[in-house]
């Protein structure tokens, strides 16, 4: 039976990063992931300036952004009106802006992880959680999926870092603070040769829109509209072909992507309504869409999910003295999670409701712009990281056991 300091469940964005920094601070860390390893995911793509920060201060942007086209301007299309374009200045460790594929993002950071001394398991399910006779969480239980047989880790933090449908949060019952019920129903695509000034965002009647350029010459394409809208739109249309009808709805994109070059399969992405869960309790925690999921239309996920992960990082590594100190650190993580995400989580739920018009949609991506801005003074403002914990990653203590039939 596996003993780590702690076990975080999902090795994507939140997770990986959340591994990476606890391993540089020296603590023996298992990522488990039932994902094989680099596989890719639905994802807006698009970084914004707090999260390329996060990325250039962890020494990784280099990684990640290459082949990937810098982002020098954001515009934002009204309806018929004039484009507004909106220039990234660059700034200290902000560079430009950058939109990797997920198959990129997700793989370096996991790898830095590894190169910090994680153990990182891919195709690993996770089934559920171990608990104490006093009900606090001590480990997750794993199911081989050639064997079938039952496995247990144990650690005394385990991290849901598992995503939307986070099998930690549900084994858990963690409370849900906050809920939407707008969602954005989205066509999702990618499509070659398809130039673009940079990130460039329409809004219309009932429409969202958006260009996000990518790695190998690609553009992520997506139109997002009501789930009554694409319901009626997706009974008589193939999925492409409904993405170009919406298109057509926002002046000039249709013109522009039918301009353009191959496209790859058109997906649907149904809208879930954006949530806050409570981000931790007794021996575990939430990071990244487990704890926090809002509407894509944010394109602001990412982002989040690497903030999350610091502050979690950073908690943890607060609480090391003991259970005492670890819960008050995360509920230090939790308070400065939800006074950054509650007044970004709320704009976006209006965003997803399409009930903008021309004067609202101004109003409310300007309050979005404003949130972003007290994201970045906040990650600015941060204390240098502590000095590493003096233990040997799990990758030297070769007394630790793995993988122990569950009794």
């Amino acid at each position: 039976m596996g003993t780590w300091d702690v076990i975080v469940v999902g090795s994507r964005i939140a997770g990986a990063s959340t591994a990476l920094l606890l391993g540089r601070a020296g603590l023996r860390v298992l990522v488990l992931d039932r994902a094989r390893r680099g596989s890719d995911t639905l994802s807006t793509h698009a970084l914004m300036r707090a999260g390329v920060l996060q990325l250039s201060r962890w020494g990784v942007l280099g990684d990640v952004v290459r082949g990937t086209p810098p982002i020098h301007r954001t515009l934002f299309h009204y309806y018929d009106e004039v484009p507004v374009t909106v220039s990234i200045r660059p700034s200290p460790g902000v560079p430009a802006l950058y939109a990797p594929r997920r198959t990129v993002l997700d793989s370096v950071l996991s790898d830095a992880a590894e190169r910090a001394g994680v153990t990182v398991r891919h195709g690993i399910p996770v089934t559920g959680v171990l608990r104490d006779a006093t009900g606090r969480v001590t480990g997750v239980r794993t199911r081989g999926r050639r064997t079938g047989r039952d496995t247990a880790e144990r650690a005394p933090l385990v991290v849901g870092a598992d995503g939307l449908r986070s099998v930690v949060a549900d084994a858990v019952a963690a409370p849900v603070l906050w809920r939407g019920e707008a969602a954005t129903n989205v066509l999702y695509g990618y499509v070659a040769d398809l130039p673009a000034a940079g990130y460039e965002w329409y809004y219309g009647a009932g429409v969202g829109a958006g260009l996000i350029p990518t790695h190998d010459g690609l553009t992520c394409v997506f139109t997002g509209t009501t789930r009554r809208e694409l319901d009626r739109l997706l009974a008589v249309l193939p999925p492409a072909a409904a993405l170009t009808l919406l298109a057509r709805r926002l002046p000039g994109l249709g013109d522009r992507l039918a301009a353009g070059g191959e496209w790859s399969a058109v997906r649907v992405v149904r809208g879930v309504p954006g949530f806050l869960r409570q981000a931790h309790g007794p021996g575990w925690a939430l990071v990244g869409d487990a704890g926090f999921w809002k509407d894509p239309l944010s394109t602001h996920g990412m982002t989040d999910a690497l903030r999350d992960a610091e502050l979690l990082a950073r908690a943890v590594v607060a609480g090391l003295d003991g259970s005492a100190a670890l819960t008050a650190a995360l509920a230090d993580y939790q308070q400065i999670r939800d006074r950054l995400s509650r007044p970004m989580i709320e704009v976006v739920e209006l965003l997803a409701s399409m009930t903008w018009d021309r004067t609202r949609i101004r109003q409310l991506l300007r309050h979005l712009a404003s949130t972003m801005v007290e994201e970045v003074e906040a990650l600015e403002t941060m204390a240098a990281w502590p000095p590493p914990v003096r233990r040997a990653p799990a990758s030297e203590a070769g007394a630790i056991p793995l993988g122990a039939p569950v009794a």
